[in-house]
């Protein structure tokens, strides 16, 4: 009688708990709604409002595969089979191929101090190096981070390219603008851009450099320039001066839009020091003695072809001149055919070659 009496009071008391648990279910939240991407139009197209956020964001970037050749951008190869099987040290002309893929970002926000912004650029690159035995050695490039900065407003801080070289522009629109002022683009700043109502702008920038040109004291590089910019073109100055030799190089420039098809360029520089036994110890000049000039053209036959043609030379009579055609296949794909030649180009001890050379390439370049 009493193992029947104890087996009824567990049967009861686990009705009772299960009654409990019932009772005390967890109840399950509603899912939240999903929040779409919206559009953002106030930066340009491609920006999307950040879900939850105010911040507008644009992923955009490029692929790129170039094929160069000739004397002038062109590259030698051993030749494979001579030194494996007759250890004979031959060189071959061969093809100079370059493929990279860049990404960027672009954030913008409104704040009671101005727009916020910050921007990226990575590029990841496969490239044909210059072996010191082998000669031509493809491979993958380190990765590297070219532009990462903050702005608000007016000021820009981080990594970016000296103002030096963007506040006028660079060169012309030829892929080889810059074969005689090859160096010193990259560099960490602090830049503040005044832009007047009226087309009139203004930048200060103290910067840091890189590699060799890296400040060696507290004293920043200096950058500082002024421009007027009117729908017929626009018309600068810029200045930079290098903290570490003391010295200073001074750039002038005018585009002008002869047509709305056909526009014009001419750039000049001086340094103040053009000895060719300093050659490139300038952080803002690296072209070999005391000046430098460009003129350039593009002439847009179509609304898919443009011709792009710059003339390049210098006091230590460097001369270098490029032509293409960027011919825009579909939208967001152009295919530009360039060719190069050169002459006197110094090497790094800044002594003259005392050769010419021809040289060609092709770029196909996606756009997103």
């Amino acid at each position: 009688m009493n193992i029947k009496s104890l087996l009824l009071g567990s049967a009861a008391a686990l009705v009772a708990v299960s009654g409990a648990r019932a009772a005390d279910a967890v109840v399950v939240a509603e899912p939240e709604p999903v929040e779409y991407v919206r559009v953002c139009d106030a930066y340009g197209a491609g920006y999307f409002y950040i879900p939850g956020t105010e911040t507008c964001l644009r992923i955009s970037g490029y692929l790129r595969y170039d094929m160069s050749a000739g004397d002038a951008l062109g590259i030698e190869g051993l030749d494979r089979k001579d030194f494996r099987d007759n250890g004979e040290v031959n060189y071959n002309d061969t093809w100079r191929k370059r493929l990279r893929f860049t990404l960027r970002t672009h954030t913008a926000s409104e704040t009671e101090l101005g727009t916020l912004r910050t921007y990226t650029e990575t590029r990841f690159q496969w490239d044909t190096n210059n072996d010191e035995f082998y000669g031509a050695w493809a491979e993958n490039d380190d990765v590297t981070l070219n532009f990462a900065y903050i702005e608000l407003g007016g000021l820009r801080i981080g990594k970016d390219e000296s103002a030096f070289r963007t506040f006028l522009g660079y060169a012309g629109n030829v892929i080889n603008d810059d074969i005689i002022e090859p160096l010193n683009y990259d560099t960490t700043l602090i830049s503040y851009t005044f832009t007047g109502g009226n087309g009139f702008s203004a930048i200060l920038s103290a910067e840091q450099g890189e590699g060799w040109y890296t400040i060696d004291s507290y004293t920043p590089h200096i950058v500082g320039g002024l421009k007027w910019a009117q729908g017929w073109g626009s018309i600068g100055i810029v200045g930079g001066y290098d903290a570490n030799m003391e010295e200073y190089a001074i750039k002038g420039r005018v585009d002008v839009n002869v047509t709305d098809a056909f526009s014009v360029f001419v750039m000049g520089a001086w340094q103040s020091d053009g000895d060719l036994a300093h050659y490139q110890d300038n952080f803002y000049a690296s072209w070999g003695g005391d000046w430098i000039g460009w003129v350039g053209a593009s002439y847009k036959f179509t609304d898919k072809a443009t011709f792009n043609a710059q003339v390049s030379f210098d006091d230590a009579e460097q001369l270098a001149v490029a032509a293409n055609v960027a011919y825009e296949l579909v939208p967001g794909f152009t295919i530009t055919p360039e060719v190069v030649y050169v002459k006197d180009l110094l090497d790094s001890d800044g002594v003259s070659t005392d050769e010419d050379a021809w040289g060609g390439m092709i770029r196909f370049q996606r756009s997103f």
